[in-house]
């Protein structure tokens, strides 16, 4: 009997964040996050000592799931970011920077932790007020019988992504198929209550991205024998489809809801053979066109059903299942018994295709809100980030019929919104305070700590070493690259705020975001032709970066409020 070891007992730190240890950790996830951000972001490429796959990225989502994490409070940190991102799949770098820079500026601003949170709290709901209003000077609502603005949503994200490798004309064109995919799957006769299709991203690796196409429908990759055994079938006006998700194979572990009843000394195979030919006989005189499994058909299911002429097709998959149904208009079918009349599908049409080197069945529906986005890229490294871009597109595409609003991007609304917390902390505390106990020299101490984490957090977009500017009538961020004369005139350098939404030649009186400098009120409510001014606009998805804003303050105040860690080391 092998010897037992004592238990040992947990260990307990008390102020954690005092620890240099600590703080060690968190500067380090800082600046590997930070190194991150933005078009000019540096890559990271994660893997293990022991080989296995190695990840290419500077995306949240892909960067976190891959770094180990054993200290508490970055798992704290670690963890509302990938909750946040895997509701909303996109700012989630800007949510764990902001939320770094918080915890470190309120550190060393010497108020106590009750006091900061409290302030902290009032502050981001001065935020959350002014961009949800009306005078919000870094909102653009979205006009859907245009879609200048959707597309640099969706180009914005594709160009924040480096890791993608993508030129400009090919920028264009992944940003135009992913508008488009999106759109297929609104339904065109929505009334009330808006339901989604499907977009499916089609690999193809290995082909120029240019070739990459959308298609309404479903692509199911057959291999090119499958291919040449599907015979051409009468036209119609639409093809009845049958589509099983329990499995056809014959295996009597796999019979799905069905019974199989037998005679005494009946061969139990030959019993589930002639249910299954049963099955087909009554397809037949259904006359059904196409069987769609989930998982196996018997080869004499499958001889059979092709001898009278209907399509069989397996190992489809279960991720295709949902898109089919829906492409189909019917549930699949989970039984071996007989098959109601109901329970069959249709779709309008069906073709064979050839994408490269890989070879399609291509279901085309009668009414299209399921499509297909056949995605190329040179390797796989870089397909797999431009997948996971399209994804965080789409879904940002998503969010904006629920909240159909932008906010300006590239730096500009951190700018903006610091200028405007400024100003009203300093010219109307008491409607901030409403008298909760905190006196207006902790308000004041506390907005520029907060301020700075969000000046900060636009200054992480420039990488090169350049200055950062911000001018006096918007607030918006301005960029200047690091080899730059400094005794010379601002707009003669300066071409484009970060956004792209003004131009330097207007008279802005710039200075340098941080530096000090007298707090001003940034211009509020955006002129109606300020969204028709650019055509390069760099946006942010609103209701993304909103929950970003919200769940960087909370999980700040989370961890400035920890007392104690209590470890179990056994």
């Amino acid at each position: 009997m092998s010897r037992l070891e004592a238990k040992r007992p947990s260990l307990c730190k008390s102020e954690p964040l005092t620890s240099e240890r600590v703080k060690a950790t968190l500067s380090v996830l800082k600046g590997v996050v930070t190194s991150c951000y933005g078009p000019a972001g540096r890559l990271k490429q994660l893997h293990n000592g022991r080989g296995g796959s190695v990840c290419t990225t500077s995306q949240s989502a892909a960067l976190l799931a891959s770094l180990p994490v054993t200290q508490p409070i970055l798992k704290i940190l670690t963890t509302s970011v990938q909750n946040h991102v895997s509701c909303f799949s996109d700012c989630g770098l800007f949510t764990a920077i902001l939320c770094c820079n918080l915890v470190e500026n309120v550190q060393g601003v010497g108020l106590t932790t009750t006091t900061a949170i409290k302030l902290n709290k009032h502050l981001l709901s001065l935020c959350t007020e002014y961009l949800k209003s009306e005078i919000c000077g870094c909102r653009i609502p979205i006009d859907f019988g245009s879609t200048q603005l959707l597309l640099c949503l969706v180009r914005s994200l594709l160009t924040s992504k480096p890791a993608c490798m993508l030129n400009r004309e090919e920028v264009e064109h992944i940003s135009t198929l992913i508008l488009r995919a999106f759109l297929l799957t609104v339904p065109e006769n929505a009334k009330d209550r808006i339901i989604l299709g499907k977009s499916i991203i089609v690999p193809l690796k290995g082909q120029r991205v240019i070739d990459s196409t959308v298609l309404p429908g479903v692509l199911i990759e057959i291999p090119e024998v499958q291919m040449m055994k599907i015979l051409p079938i009468k036209k119609s006006d639409s093809f009845k489809v049958a589509l099983f998700c329990a499995s056809l194979s014959g295996d009597l572990s796999e019979t799905g809801e069905g019974t199989v009843v037998l005679s005494h000394g009946v061969s139990l195979e030959n019993a589930v053979l002639d249910q299954l030919l049963n099955l087909g006989r009554q397809l037949v005189s259904d006359h059904v066109d196409l069987v769609m499994c989930q998982k196996v058909i018997h080869p004499s299911l499958k001889q059979f059903l092709r001898t009278h002429g209907v399509i069989a097709m397996d190992r489809v998959g279960v991720a295709l299942m949902e898109p089919l149904s829906k492409v189909t208009g019917t549930q699949p079918i989970g039984s071996l018994n007989s098959v109601s009349p109901s329970s069959y599908g249709s779709v309008k049409d069906w073709c064979t295709a050839k994408f490269g080197f890989k070879h399609f069945f291509h279901l085309i529906p009668n009414e299209t809100t399921v499509c297909s986005l056949l995605l190329c890229n040179r390797n796989d490294t870089a397909w797999d980030e431009l997948k996971l871009t399209c994804q965080t597109a789409l879904h940002a595409l998503q969010l904006t019929i629920k909240e159909p609003y932008v906010l300006l991007g590239g730096g500009c609304t951190e700018t903006h919104l610091a200028a405007y917390i400024r100003h009203k902390t300093r010219d109307e505390p008491e409607s901030i305070l409403k008298g909760d106990g905190c006196t207006q020299t902790e308000l004041q101490l506390m907005s520029e700590a907060f301020c700075s984490a969000l000046e900060t957090l636009a200054g992480s977009l420039e990488h090169d070493g350049g200055e950062i500017l911000t001018d006096r009538k918007y607030g918006h961020f301005w960029s200047v690259q690091a080899d730059s004369p400094s005794a010379v005139n601002w707009p003669d350098l300066l071409s484009r705020c970060g956004c792209g939404l003004y131009s330097s030649q207007e008279e802005l009186g710039w200075c340098f975001l941080r530096g000090a400098h007298h707090p001003f009120m940034p211009q509020t409510c955006l002129p109606r032709e300020a969204s028709g001014s650019a055509n390069d606009l760099t946006l942010d998805c609103f209701t993304a970066k909103l929950s970003g804003l919200q769940v960087a303050v909370e999980t700040a105040n989370l961890i400035l409020d920890l007392s104690y860690v209590i470890e179990d080391r056994n």
